[in-house]
């Protein structure tokens, strides 16, 4: 069993990691809550695999629990699915005083975790992340959001879980490619924060290596992730170098409409190409696209797109982390350490894309 501590003062929680832990989820769930209603929100993908699975564990626990299923799939996380959630949740008979559990990847944690945050004007929650990125990234954190036709994630708000609990056996029924994708956010933890972190994944000889280390791997990520939120939970400083590949790779998300790319293969490019941006500008150590390249090809990401430079840079100009004109790029100074750029809007195209 790994346990880390999230320091939030009034807000702080814990975060369990362990394989077969997914069987107990309603002993540790009884830590904190002890009523008996329960809303598990998920989506198709993960209700087929252990919705009933879930359902059947709380029951035994003695919970009383219902479910909330929507279509997988980002193209979902938006208002009219947000909608149909807040409803059910009212239609099953859960109020303010319940705890719904966010049950599956990136999208349900930001989806659920949004919709806890906002129904009855604020409900407790916890994360079950089922993918790897989530298990290392979005579950942790309290960024919960839904995506607009502008843009992704701009509309959401900051709001922790009570409890993350996180089995890497749920892992096991994951196609590759979403692994690999989850890799992406892996690597973004060893290049901005730990050089060591970032050699020992290097130094992996393969995907399947790495994944014999798992739970070694999850712990350090959100051992990294938790050091940065304790020191700026609402985004306004340190934690803005978690978005290291994020602002180019958004904008090919968006480019896309999000069928071309999963979310860690556009962070993937995003990392690379900043990082050979950090370059020409003489910001980042020369060399160090060479090793980010490397590490990217070994876990087979992908690393560049003829994508139209034109409508990125309109895209980004939307993004949520355009502050009154101005985004902040997050360049490597080298390997284990970042600078942030601040970029005025009308600065990005010939500053930073020419």
């Amino acid at each position: 069993m790994e346990k880390l501590h999230i320091n939030l003062d009034e807000k702080s929680y814990d975060i369990f990691i362990e394989r077969g832990i997914f069987e107990e989820v309603g002993k540790y769930i009884s830590k904190f809550y002890k009523k008996k209603k329960i809303v598990v929100v998920t989506d198709t993908n993960v209700d087929s695999l252990y919705g009933d699975m879930l359902l059947k564990n709380l029951e035994n626990s003695g919970y009383v629990p219902s479910k909330v299923v929507f279509d997988a799939g980002e193209e979902n996380k938006n208002f009219d699915t947000l909608t149909k959630v807040y409803e059910k949740i009212i239609d099953s008979g859960i109020k303010r005083g319940d705890l719904l559990i966010a049950f599956g990847g990136g999208v349900v944690g930001d989806l659920a975790g949004f919709a806890a945050s906002t129904i009855y004007r604020g409900m407790d929650f916890i994360q079950i992340p089922t993918t790897l990125l989530a298990q290392v990234d979005s579950s942790v954190g309290g960024k919960v959001a839904v995506d607009t036709t502008r843009g992704k994630n701009l509309v959401g708000s900051f709001y922790q879980p009570k409890m993350v609990i996180i089995d890497p056996e749920l892992l096991k029924t994951l196609d590759e490619r979403e692994v690999r994708s989850g890799m992406a956010e892996v690597i973004k933890y060893g290049a901005i924060y730990d050089n060591e972190f970032f050699n020992y994944l290097l130094e992996k000889e393969d995907l399947k290596s790495s994944m014999e280390d798992i739970e070694k791997i999850i712990k350090r990520c959100c051992e990294i992730k938790a050091k940065i939120v304790e020191v700026d939970e609402l985004d306004l400083g340190l934690r803005m170098i978690l978005n290291f590949g994020h602002t180019l790779g958004h904008a090919i998300e968006k480019y896309y409409d999000y069928t071309k790319y999963t979310h860690g293969e556009a962070i993937s490019i995003g990392m690379y190409e900043i990082t050979i941006l950090g370059e020409k500008l003489g910001i980042t150590k020369t060399g160090e696209s060479k090793k980010i390249k490397e590490i990217l090809k070994k876990y087979e990401l992908p690393i560049e797109d003829k994508v139209n430079l034109g409508d990125l840079i309109e895209i980004m100009k939307s993004d949520k982390k355009n502050i009154s004109g101005i985004l902040n790029f997050i360049f490597l100074s080298e390997i284990g350490k970042v600078e942030v750029k601040k970029v005025a809007e009308e600065e990005i195209g010939n500053k930073l894309l020419k």
